[in-house]
């Protein structure tokens, strides 16, 4: 057992723990963090035979603030009654009620905007508070509203820039929970105080990152414990079955401190890792942050966006309007094309396009339905207020882009479902068109396409280009330029095209059966199923010379690779 004079220090340092929750709602984390307090200063109590001493915890060292009235109030309240429960667990009902009655009014929870608000003045930092030690902690915890960057109103929208502007670039798009990581942050300059909230994944995701890490950092705070993703709701509107996670941090933690990385494995049970270092995305590594890279700095195939029409839906027809155009099968084959964005890819809908060369411009205006259509893309784009538009005037017959694959285009639709196993992509012949909700590489050798369709890459990209609401959300910028590939051998190379042809010969096998069918969650068919693992296998063994175990070890070698990358190219995050 410990020693008397170390449990009579420890519940002096109890005495000076204050829990401050700035977006406090009714007051459960302060509650429950007062009873939990409680009961450890009880059990120091009865370890040392005093059993019946009072308790030394003030209930003034649990704060709050919350933006609604009501709420403020019943937090005030629950705290003072959790007081008296506590006095009436350990000291009996009769000494309770002398303490509880008259109720005292404090100011313990403050009614107000947690983002507007000086902190300092609610919990003040230690030592400059006549009521509390010197040498206390302050422990920061919540769950703060969320709120995605598209969803705010101009006052939390104002909130944030009052927050990030002219600290960081790019606020407009960080949640509005970003906004109580920076606050507690900056408060942890100024006082000793450790931080944990419940938040969105997103904040932990794509271009959050490196928007709102570098700031955190820069404060000299670091990642000390987290909780990866998981499916959670609580008693707050609006927020039922959102996934979240939880993140710890603090200042001046010691060289070689270890961290809790905790998470829910394939069947749901918690557990946990003890790691050297958490970095931004939640992964066991080093704090690299991914960036946005123009160009693939991996060695890999140039991605692009497709074709963007800007046409005022004059250029894309359906098949009725297709037929409409009464042309003859030589002038069909000539000027018609059948294009794929993500829904026509995933889904299999039909949908076709105008594609006219300029030299075979003459002769589709011979055709009064096509040189009709021509000329009110003209329009369209003369009355556009976009100076680029009314320049793509002098060209009305064509796309903005007009590339297409010589071969063949490898094709990623640039937002797709969660759900599925593996990212869809594909395919198409040197006849057939993408729009610009498509990402492809034209003429790519088919190799590519393994790298695409492999579980590697989806748990990369569901990473570092996050996801929009709970969609996977494409970027070649920073999924496919910043994917860390090893050195692949003329062997390697040859070995996934295999696979990659494997994958669309056992697609092929159940046609007409569409991308959105074949990977339908449960109803993926076994030799697609098959074909995906033969492919897993094979790239995972160029990685590692075996298979990953999970995707915690995927995205730990995967960022190991991109440190080590981007550092051998001075452009470490």
């Amino acid at each position: 057992g410990d020693s008397p004079r170390k449990l009579a220090g420890l519940r002096r340092r109890l005495a000076r723990i204050r829990v401050f929750d700035p977006a406090c709602g009714s007051g459960n984390f302060l509650v429950i963090s007062y009873k939990e307090m409680r009961a450890i200063e009880a059990e120091i109590n009865a370890r040392l035979g005093e059993k019946e001493r009072r308790s030394e915890i003030p209930l003034m060292n649990f704060r709050g603030i919350e933006l609604r009235d009501f709420p403020a109030e019943i937090a005030r309240l629950a705290l003072i009654i959790a007081e008296y429960q506590c006095d009436v667990r350990y000291l009996g009902e009769q000494e309770a009620m002398k303490e509880f009655l008259p109720l005292q009014r404090n100011d313990w929870i403050i009614c107000g905007n947690a983002l507007r608000l000086d902190w300092s003045d609610i919990c003040p930092p230690t030592g400059t508070d006549a009521r509390h030690n010197e040498g206390g902690e302050t422990y920061i915890c919540g769950n703060p509203p969320y709120v995605g960057s598209t969803w705010q109103s101009k006052e939390q929208k104002a909130d944030l820039g009052a927050l990030f502007k002219g600290r960081v670039k790019n606020w407009r798009t960080l949640d509005y929970v970003s906004g109580w990581f920076a606050k507690a942050a900056d408060y942890g300059l100024v006082t000793n105080s450790s931080t944990a909230f419940v938040s969105t994944n997103s904040i932990n995701q794509g271009q959050q990152v490196p928007v709102l890490w570098p700031l955190v950092f820069k404060t000299g705070h670091e990642i000390a414990f987290a909780h990866t993703s998981f499916k959670w709701a609580n008693l707050a509107t609006c927020n039922a079955g959102v996934t979240v996670v939880i993140v710890g941090i603090a200042r001046s933690i010691p060289a070689g401190t270890t961290r809790k990385l905790y998470y829910r494995d394939i069947d749901k049970q918690d557990c946990v890792r003890t790691v050297k270092n958490i970095n931004p995305y939640l992964i066991a590594g080093a704090n690299v942050i991914v960036q946005k890279e123009a160009r693939p700095v991996n060695g890999l195939a140039g991605m692009n966006f497709g074709n963007k029409p800007h046409d005022g839906g004059n250029l894309l027809l359906s098949a009725d309007a297709v037929a409409a155009l009464d042309l003859s099968r030589d002038q069909h084959k000539c000027f018609i094309r059948r294009i794929y964005g993500s829904a026509e890819f995933i889904r299999g809908r039909s949908r076709y396009c105008l594609w006219i060369q300029d030299e075979q411009l003459e002769q589709a205006r011979a055709i009064p339905a096509i040189a009709e259509r021509i000329e009110r893309v003209r329009q369209v784009r003369l009355a556009s207020r976009d100076k680029a538009a009314n320049a793509l005037a002098s060209r009305a017959h064509q796309m903005r882009e007009m590339n297409i694959g010589k071969r063949h285009t490898i094709v990623i639709p640039a937002v797709s479902s969660e759900n599925r196993e593996y990212l869809p992509c594909g395919l198409l012949n040197s006849y057939e068109v993408v729009n610009n909700s498509v990402h492809a590489l034209y003429d790519a050798p088919i190799w590519n396409l393994s790298l695409i369709a492999s579980r590697t890459h989806l748990v990369w990209v569901a990473t570092v280009c996050g996801k929009l609401k709970t969609d996977f959300r494409y970027s070649n910028t920073l999924g496919w330029n910043t994917f860390p590939v090893p050195p692949l051998t003329e062997k390697n190379r040859a070995d996934l095209t295999a696979c990659a042809e494997g994958i669309l010969l056992a697609r092929e096998a159940h046609f007409p059966a569409t991308i959105a069918e074949l990977y339908a969650p449960g109803n993926m068919p076994e030799n697609l199923r098959h074909a995906h693992e033969r492919n897993d296998e094979v790239l995972e063994r160029i990685y590692i010379g075996r298979r990953f175990k999970n995707d915690t070890e995927r995205l730990e070698k995967l960022f190991d690779m991109y440190t080590k990358m981007t550092a051998a190219q001075g452009k470490a995050g």
